[in-house]
Protein backbone atom coordinates (compact mmCIF):
# COMPACT_ATOMS: atom_id res chain seq x y z
CA UNK A 1 0.00 0.00 0.00
CA UNK A 2 1.37 3.38 -0.98
CA UNK A 3 2.00 5.97 1.67
CA UNK A 4 -0.81 8.53 1.95
CA UNK A 5 0.06 11.88 0.42
CA UNK A 6 -1.62 15.26 0.55
CA UNK A 7 -0.75 18.83 -0.42
CA UNK A 8 0.98 20.98 2.12
CA UNK A 9 -1.34 22.84 4.48
CA UNK A 10 -1.44 26.62 4.45
CA UNK A 11 -0.57 28.75 1.46
CA UNK A 12 2.80 30.48 1.65
CA UNK A 13 1.32 33.33 -0.37
CA UNK A 14 -0.10 34.72 2.87
CA UNK A 15 2.99 34.74 5.03
CA UNK A 16 3.87 35.69 7.73
CA UNK A 17 0.52 35.10 9.40
CA UNK A 18 0.42 38.12 11.64
CA UNK A 19 -1.85 41.08 12.26
CA UNK A 20 -1.96 43.66 9.47
CA UNK A 21 -0.20 46.97 10.14
CA UNK A 22 -3.15 49.16 9.16
CA UNK A 23 -6.86 48.86 8.58
CA UNK A 24 -6.87 50.13 5.00
CA UNK A 25 -4.29 48.42 2.77
CA UNK A 26 -2.07 50.23 0.30
CA UNK A 27 -2.88 49.82 -3.40
CA UNK A 28 -0.67 49.94 -6.48
CA UNK A 29 -2.87 52.43 -8.30
CA UNK A 30 -0.69 52.30 -11.38
CA UNK A 31 -2.00 48.85 -12.35
CA UNK A 32 -5.67 49.65 -11.67
CA UNK A 33 -7.24 50.28 -15.11
CA UNK A 34 -8.71 53.70 -15.79
CA UNK A 35 -12.36 53.84 -16.68
CA UNK A 36 -14.20 56.23 -18.95
CA UNK A 37 -15.02 58.50 -16.00
CA UNK A 38 -12.14 60.84 -15.07
CA UNK A 39 -12.48 60.46 -11.33
CA UNK A 40 -11.15 58.61 -8.29
CA UNK A 41 -10.14 54.98 -8.76
CA UNK A 42 -11.44 53.99 -5.34
CA UNK A 43 -13.70 54.88 -2.43
CA UNK A 44 -13.79 54.26 1.33
CA UNK A 45 -16.88 52.44 2.59
CA UNK A 46 -18.07 50.84 5.83
CA UNK A 47 -19.64 47.41 6.09
CA UNK A 48 -23.14 47.55 7.56
CA UNK A 49 -24.10 43.89 7.34
CA UNK A 50 -25.54 41.12 5.22
CA UNK A 51 -29.09 40.64 4.04
CA UNK A 52 -31.11 38.95 1.29
CA UNK A 53 -32.01 40.80 -1.90
CA UNK A 54 -34.94 40.08 -4.17
CA UNK A 55 -33.79 40.61 -7.77
CA UNK A 56 -35.00 39.80 -11.26
CA UNK A 57 -32.48 37.78 -13.21
CA UNK A 58 -31.81 39.36 -16.60
CA UNK A 59 -28.72 37.30 -17.41
CA UNK A 60 -28.61 35.83 -20.89
CA UNK A 61 -28.80 32.00 -21.11
CA UNK A 62 -29.52 31.79 -17.38
CA UNK A 63 -31.78 29.02 -16.05
CA UNK A 64 -33.65 31.63 -14.00
CA UNK A 65 -33.89 34.30 -16.70
CA UNK A 66 -36.81 36.72 -16.20
CA UNK A 67 -37.56 35.10 -12.85
CA UNK A 68 -37.41 36.66 -9.39
CA UNK A 69 -34.73 35.10 -7.21
CA UNK A 70 -33.32 35.79 -3.76
CA UNK A 71 -29.55 36.13 -3.41
CA UNK A 72 -27.31 36.98 -0.44
CA UNK A 73 -26.08 40.56 -0.42
CA UNK A 74 -23.98 42.95 1.65
CA UNK A 75 -24.79 46.59 2.41
CA UNK A 76 -21.88 49.05 2.36
CA UNK A 77 -22.45 52.61 3.58
CA UNK A 78 -20.42 55.24 1.76
CA UNK A 79 -20.24 58.67 3.42
CA UNK A 80 -18.77 61.38 1.15
CA UNK A 81 -15.01 61.83 0.90
CA UNK A 82 -12.92 64.98 1.04
CA UNK A 83 -9.41 65.69 -0.22
CA UNK A 84 -6.84 65.97 2.57
CA UNK A 85 -3.75 66.61 0.45
CA UNK A 86 -2.42 66.32 -3.10
CA UNK A 87 0.72 64.34 -3.92
CA UNK A 88 2.94 65.01 -6.94
CA UNK A 89 5.27 62.30 -8.27
CA UNK A 90 8.36 62.42 -10.43
CA UNK A 91 9.87 59.15 -11.76
CA UNK A 92 7.62 57.15 -9.40
CA UNK A 93 9.03 59.03 -6.39
CA UNK A 94 7.07 61.38 -4.14
CA UNK A 95 8.35 64.87 -4.97
CA UNK A 96 5.87 67.21 -3.29
CA UNK A 97 2.74 67.10 -1.16
CA UNK A 98 0.33 70.01 -0.69
CA UNK A 99 -2.30 70.14 2.02
CA UNK A 100 -5.81 71.22 1.17
CA UNK A 101 -6.54 74.79 2.18
CA UNK A 102 -9.51 74.18 4.49
CA UNK A 103 -10.18 71.42 7.00
CA UNK A 104 -13.17 70.58 9.14
CA UNK A 105 -12.92 71.44 12.82
CA UNK A 106 -13.45 67.80 13.71
CA UNK A 107 -10.54 66.76 11.50
CA UNK A 108 -8.14 69.17 13.23
CA UNK A 109 -9.10 67.74 16.60
CA UNK A 110 -8.53 64.09 15.80
CA UNK A 111 -5.76 64.21 13.15
CA UNK A 112 -2.34 65.70 13.78
CA UNK A 113 -1.65 67.96 10.81
CA UNK A 114 1.98 68.15 9.63
CA UNK A 115 3.91 71.39 9.97
CA UNK A 116 4.96 73.42 6.95
CA UNK A 117 8.23 72.15 5.49
CA UNK A 118 10.13 72.71 2.29
CA UNK A 119 12.29 70.66 -0.02
CA UNK A 120 11.76 67.31 -1.79
CA UNK A 121 9.13 65.06 -0.24
CA UNK A 122 8.06 67.96 1.95
CA UNK A 123 4.54 68.85 3.02
CA UNK A 124 3.49 72.41 2.21
CA UNK A 125 0.46 74.18 3.61
CA UNK A 126 -1.16 77.33 2.32
CA UNK A 127 0.15 76.74 -1.23
CA UNK A 128 -2.37 76.92 -4.06
CA UNK A 129 -2.48 74.26 -6.72
CA UNK A 130 -2.43 76.97 -9.40
CA UNK A 131 1.04 78.06 -8.26
CA UNK A 132 2.55 74.61 -8.82
CA UNK A 133 4.61 74.10 -11.97
CA UNK A 134 2.91 70.95 -13.18
CA UNK A 135 5.46 70.38 -15.96
CA UNK A 136 7.97 69.34 -13.29
CA UNK A 137 5.92 66.26 -12.36
CA UNK A 138 4.54 63.26 -14.22
CA UNK A 139 1.81 61.91 -11.91
CA UNK A 140 -0.55 63.10 -9.18
CA UNK A 141 -2.76 61.42 -6.58
CA UNK A 142 -4.78 62.54 -3.56
CA UNK A 143 -4.98 61.64 0.10
CA UNK A 144 -8.72 61.40 0.78
CA UNK A 145 -10.44 61.09 4.13
CA UNK A 146 -13.86 59.76 5.02
CA UNK A 147 -16.46 61.38 7.26
CA UNK A 148 -17.66 58.62 9.60
CA UNK A 149 -19.16 61.21 11.94
CA UNK A 150 -21.97 61.68 9.40
CA UNK A 151 -23.01 58.09 9.96
CA UNK A 152 -22.43 58.36 13.73
CA UNK A 153 -19.86 55.57 13.60
CA UNK A 154 -16.79 57.26 15.11
CA UNK A 155 -14.97 60.60 15.17
CA UNK A 156 -11.59 59.76 13.67
CA UNK A 157 -11.70 59.67 9.85
CA UNK A 158 -9.88 57.11 7.73
CA UNK A 159 -7.20 58.46 5.39
CA UNK A 160 -6.07 56.68 2.25
CA UNK A 161 -4.09 57.55 -0.85
CA UNK A 162 -6.31 57.12 -3.90
CA UNK A 163 -5.21 57.26 -7.52
CA UNK A 164 -6.90 59.28 -10.23
CA UNK A 165 -8.08 58.25 -13.68
CA UNK A 166 -7.14 60.02 -16.88
CA UNK A 167 -4.02 61.79 -18.11
CA UNK A 168 -2.02 64.28 -16.05
CA UNK A 169 -4.00 67.36 -17.13
CA UNK A 170 -7.32 65.65 -16.41
CA UNK A 171 -6.10 64.66 -12.95
CA UNK A 172 -5.04 68.24 -12.17
CA UNK A 173 -8.40 69.63 -13.33
CA UNK A 174 -10.26 67.08 -11.17
CA UNK A 175 -8.24 68.11 -8.10
CA UNK A 176 -8.92 71.81 -8.71
CA UNK A 177 -12.65 71.22 -9.15
CA UNK A 178 -13.08 69.04 -6.05
CA UNK A 179 -10.70 70.65 -3.58
CA UNK A 180 -12.56 71.42 -0.32
CA UNK A 181 -15.69 69.76 -1.76
CA UNK A 182 -17.45 66.52 -0.93
CA UNK A 183 -17.11 63.61 -3.36
CA UNK A 184 -20.01 61.15 -3.34
CA UNK A 185 -20.03 57.49 -4.25
CA UNK A 186 -22.37 58.15 -7.20
CA UNK A 187 -19.76 60.43 -8.78
CA UNK A 188 -17.06 57.74 -8.60
CA UNK A 189 -19.00 54.59 -9.49
CA UNK A 190 -20.67 55.98 -12.57
CA UNK A 191 -21.67 52.94 -14.62
CA UNK A 192 -19.52 50.41 -12.76
CA UNK A 193 -20.89 46.86 -12.72
CA UNK A 194 -18.24 45.09 -10.65
CA UNK A 195 -15.63 46.21 -8.14
CA UNK A 196 -12.76 44.90 -6.02
CA UNK A 197 -12.93 45.15 -2.24
CA UNK A 198 -9.80 45.42 -0.11
CA UNK A 199 -9.86 45.18 3.65
CA UNK A 200 -9.09 43.11 6.74
CA UNK A 201 -10.74 39.87 7.76
CA UNK A 202 -12.21 39.20 11.19
CA UNK A 203 -9.70 38.74 13.98
CA UNK A 204 -10.07 35.28 15.53
CA UNK A 205 -7.29 35.47 18.11
CA UNK A 206 -5.13 32.49 19.08
CA UNK A 207 -6.20 29.39 17.12
CA UNK A 208 -4.96 25.84 16.80
CA UNK A 209 -3.51 24.28 13.64
CA UNK A 210 -6.76 22.49 12.74
CA UNK A 211 -8.70 25.74 12.41
CA UNK A 212 -5.73 27.83 11.27
CA UNK A 213 -4.37 25.54 8.54
CA UNK A 214 -7.13 22.97 7.97
CA UNK A 215 -5.12 19.86 8.93
CA UNK A 216 -6.96 16.59 9.53
CA UNK A 217 -7.72 15.27 12.99
CA UNK A 218 -5.56 12.35 14.02
CA UNK A 219 -6.80 8.94 15.26
CA UNK A 220 -8.81 9.23 18.45
CA UNK A 221 -6.37 7.06 20.45
CA UNK A 222 -3.31 9.00 19.31
CA UNK A 223 -0.94 10.01 22.09
CA UNK A 224 0.06 13.61 22.78
CA UNK A 225 -3.01 15.13 21.18
CA UNK A 226 -5.35 14.76 18.21
CA UNK A 227 -5.48 18.36 17.00
CA UNK A 228 -1.85 18.67 15.92
CA UNK A 229 0.48 17.50 13.17
CA UNK A 230 2.00 14.04 13.46
CA UNK A 231 5.56 15.07 12.62
CA UNK A 232 7.14 18.51 12.98
CA UNK A 233 10.23 17.59 10.99
CA UNK A 234 13.45 15.57 11.29
CA UNK A 235 15.53 15.26 14.45
CA UNK A 236 18.68 16.60 12.79
CA UNK A 237 19.01 19.47 12.25
CA UNK A 238 17.18 20.04 15.54
CA UNK A 239 14.77 22.76 14.51
CA UNK A 240 11.18 23.33 13.41
CA UNK A 241 10.76 25.03 10.03
CA UNK A 242 8.29 27.87 9.62
CA UNK A 243 6.28 25.80 7.14
CA UNK A 244 5.03 23.39 9.82
CA UNK A 245 1.37 24.15 10.75
CA UNK A 246 1.44 25.37 14.34
CA UNK A 247 -0.96 27.22 16.63
CA UNK A 248 -0.89 31.02 16.54
CA UNK A 249 -2.71 34.21 15.72
CA UNK A 250 -5.43 33.96 13.09
CA UNK A 251 -7.39 36.56 11.15
CA UNK A 252 -7.06 40.35 10.92
CA UNK A 253 -5.25 39.86 7.62
CA UNK A 254 -5.42 41.88 4.40
CA UNK A 255 -7.48 40.20 1.71
CA UNK A 256 -8.94 41.23 -1.66
CA UNK A 257 -12.30 40.13 -3.03
CA UNK A 258 -12.15 40.46 -6.81
CA UNK A 259 -15.07 41.18 -9.15
CA UNK A 260 -17.86 41.65 -6.65
CA UNK A 261 -21.14 42.30 -8.47
CA UNK A 262 -22.80 45.64 -7.68
CA UNK A 263 -26.56 45.20 -7.43
CA UNK A 264 -27.78 48.67 -6.54
CA UNK A 265 -26.83 52.21 -5.50
CA UNK A 266 -28.89 53.98 -2.89
CA UNK A 267 -29.51 57.59 -1.92
CA UNK A 268 -31.74 59.34 0.62
CA UNK A 269 -32.04 56.37 2.98
CA UNK A 270 -34.50 58.34 5.14
CA UNK A 271 -37.11 57.67 2.48
CA UNK A 272 -36.08 54.02 2.06
CA UNK A 273 -37.72 50.95 3.51
CA UNK A 274 -37.31 49.63 7.04
CA UNK A 275 -34.71 47.08 5.92
CA UNK A 276 -32.03 49.78 6.16
CA UNK A 277 -32.80 50.53 9.80
CA UNK A 278 -31.77 48.81 13.03
CA UNK A 279 -29.13 46.65 11.34
CA UNK A 280 -27.56 44.32 13.88
CA UNK A 281 -24.28 45.64 15.33
CA UNK A 282 -24.51 48.70 13.09
CA UNK A 283 -27.67 50.79 13.33
CA UNK A 284 -29.33 52.84 10.59
CA UNK A 285 -28.09 53.72 7.12
CA UNK A 286 -27.80 57.53 7.02
CA UNK A 287 -25.91 58.37 3.81
CA UNK A 288 -25.34 56.90 0.34
CA UNK A 289 -24.90 53.15 0.16
CA UNK A 290 -24.32 50.33 -2.31
CA UNK A 291 -25.53 46.74 -2.27
CA UNK A 292 -23.10 44.05 -3.41
CA UNK A 293 -23.93 40.44 -4.23
CA UNK A 294 -22.34 37.90 -1.89
CA UNK A 295 -20.30 38.34 1.27
CA UNK A 296 -17.50 40.74 2.13
CA UNK A 297 -14.57 40.22 4.48
CA UNK A 298 -14.58 41.72 7.95
CA UNK A 299 -17.15 42.32 10.72
CA UNK A 300 -19.76 45.08 10.86
CA UNK A 301 -18.38 48.65 10.93
CA UNK A 302 -15.16 47.49 9.23
CA UNK A 303 -13.72 50.04 6.79
CA UNK A 304 -13.18 48.77 3.25
CA UNK A 305 -11.57 50.18 0.14
CA UNK A 306 -13.63 49.75 -3.02
CA UNK A 307 -11.58 50.01 -6.20
CA UNK A 308 -12.05 49.63 -9.92
CA UNK A 309 -11.74 45.98 -11.03
CA UNK A 310 -8.15 44.95 -11.63
CA UNK A 311 -9.12 42.21 -14.09
CA UNK A 312 -12.77 41.88 -14.94
CA UNK A 313 -14.33 38.43 -14.99
CA UNK A 314 -16.60 37.53 -17.91
CA UNK A 315 -18.80 35.43 -15.63
CA UNK A 316 -19.40 38.39 -13.33
CA UNK A 317 -19.75 40.97 -16.10
CA UNK A 318 -22.42 39.00 -17.94
CA UNK A 319 -24.61 38.78 -14.82
CA UNK A 320 -27.48 41.25 -14.93
CA UNK A 321 -29.72 41.65 -11.89
CA UNK A 322 -32.64 44.05 -11.69
CA UNK A 323 -32.88 45.04 -8.03
CA UNK A 324 -36.39 44.90 -6.57
CA UNK A 325 -36.15 45.06 -2.75
CA UNK A 326 -34.40 43.80 0.35
CA UNK A 327 -35.96 40.88 2.14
Amino acid sequence: MAAPKSPRKGSLQFWPRKRAKKLLPSVNWGVIPTGSVKNLKGFIAYKAGMTSALVKDKTQNSMTKDKEIIIPATILECPPLKIFSVRFYKNNQLAKEILAGQFDKELKRVVKLPKKTSGPEGVSSGVKINNIKTEEYDDVSVIAYSQPKKIELKKRPDLEEIGLAGNFDEKISFVKENLNKEISISDVFNGWQIADLRGLTKGKGFSGPVKRFGIKLRFHKTEKGQRKVGSIGPWHPARVTFRVPMAGRMGMSTRVHYNQKIISFGKNPKDADEKLKNIKNYGNIKTDYIIIAGSVQGPAKRQLLITAPLRGSKDQLKKNFEFIELK
